[in-house]
């Protein structure tokens, strides 16, 4: 398996969705072509690709006094083509291309059809894109990305959680390494398993909630698998991150810890402590080795195993994401599951917990590869996302 890292103000109204009769149920069939010229001496090659597309319900979004916490969204009949950034090789970001001719996905019977709003951008796809884990990787061509907040519009026959027009958001692949989605959220429409969504939290508007799934279902599942438990410190490398900004925040506010330290450069203090850390320690003046204490857990996040499992207690547990893994660290692939985040919905609503998105952005659907090579710096705070997505 590759070494890899996975991750990284409310509106004032909402809408009230009013259902128009069904369109007659029609089974269409829609093909598109990709072309690729690797070299301009050698002919193009196509990948075809083809789906069977049922026009859904029209929505029509009505402005109403609403809680505060949504945005309004136009939800216009579901089309058979789409717009969508697209690779069809693997490579860096010049083989990202914006696709107006991409069919929309048809679901399954457990999945719903969401209207992407908002997506966010994570470690693991610029290394999907660079073909780091092609062996188990699906085929090419690929729409990417993981992380989604939208608005149903479809569901599919075995569906119960959800209706149409249900705001929603989650990561849509189940496996992060494992058969990930040959179309995922980076585009109009994205389908998704029920179970890997829960609603959208109330308070978060859409590019909020997108920058969530992924990387807050890591910082938990880590901190479920080190036992952490009321009473226990934490040291977290690379606290201004995407999982390192989230797992500060469960450790203290859903998991009880006595201590939370955390490390980032020195202009993200002031965020380390916005977000819970007792101390703030910054990596470019201070060795996490000199620390006169140890921690129960140190959660690893930037890659420096070795150094993190100095500081851990004996008995304790390091979490590694990415990097060589030295024992007693481990390693873990996160899985997407909307449980999780159903459970914390309610701290992400209170405020006790808050999502972090990169002040450069949100950028937009058409800056998606300025957006990547920014994240590729590995200079973001908390999440890179995009928003809207038209």
């Amino acid at each position: 398996m590759q070494n890899m890292s996975l991750c990284g103000a409310p509106s004032s109204t909402t809408s009230h969705l009013t259902s128009l009769p069904s369109l007659p149920s029609l089974s269409l069939r829609f093909s598109f072509t990709f072309r690729e010229n690797r070299n301009p001496t050698t002919h193009l090659s196509s990948h075809k690709l083809s789906f069977s597309v049922r026009p859904s319900r029209v929505l029509v979004k009505s402005q109403a006094t609403a809680p505060a916490s949504s945005e309004a969204v136009k939800v216009t009949p579901v089309p058979s083509d789409m717009k969508a950034w697209v690779y069809g090789e693997y490579g860096g970001v010049d083989v990202l291309k914006l696709d107006s001719n991409v069919a929309v996905p048809d679901v399954n019977e457990d999945q719903v059809l969401v209207k992407v709003v908002a997506a966010a951008l994570n470690p693991v796809d610029a290394k999907r894109r660079q073909g780091k884990f092609k062996a188990t990787d699906s085929p090419l061509p690929t729409v990417p990305g993981y992380d989604v907040a939208g608005v149903v519009v479809k569901v599919g026959s075995q569906v119960k959680e959800f209706k149409v027009g249900d705001e929603v958001y989650g990561d849509v692949n189940e496996k992060a390494l494992e058969g990930p989605k040959q179309f995922g959220s980076l585009a109009e429409y994205t389908a998704v398993e029920e179970k890997l969504l829960a609603p959208k939290p109330k308070t978060l508007d859409f590019a909020q909630a997108a920058s969530l799934p992924l990387a807050i279902e890591t910082a938990y599942e880590g901190l479920e698998r080190t036992g952490f438990s009321p009473g226990k410190s934490i040291l977290v490398l690379n606290g201004s991150g995407g999982v390192g900004s989230l797992v500060i925040q469960l450790a203290k506010q859903v998991f009880g810890a006595s201590r939370v330290a955390a490390t980032s450069s020195t202009r993200h203090l002031d965020l380390l402590k916005s977000l819970g850390a007792d101390l703030a320690i910054d990596y470019t003046k201070e060795n996490i080795e000199d620390l006169p204490e140890k921690f129960d857990v140190v959660y690893d996040a930037i890659g420096q195993c070795d150094r993190a499992v100095k500081v851990v207690k004996e008995g304790g547990s390091v979490v590694a994401l990415t990097g060589a893994v030295t024992p007693p660290g481990f390693r873990f692939v996160v899985t997407s599951n909307g449980a999780v985040l159903r459970k914390l919905n309610p701290y992400l609503e209170s405020g006790k917990v808050k999502p972090i998105v990169d002040p450069k952005g949100p950028f937009s659907f058409d800056q998606l590869d300025e957006a990547f090579s920014y994240l590729e710096t590995n200079r973001a705070t908390g999440k890179v996302v995009i928003h809207p997505i038209p």
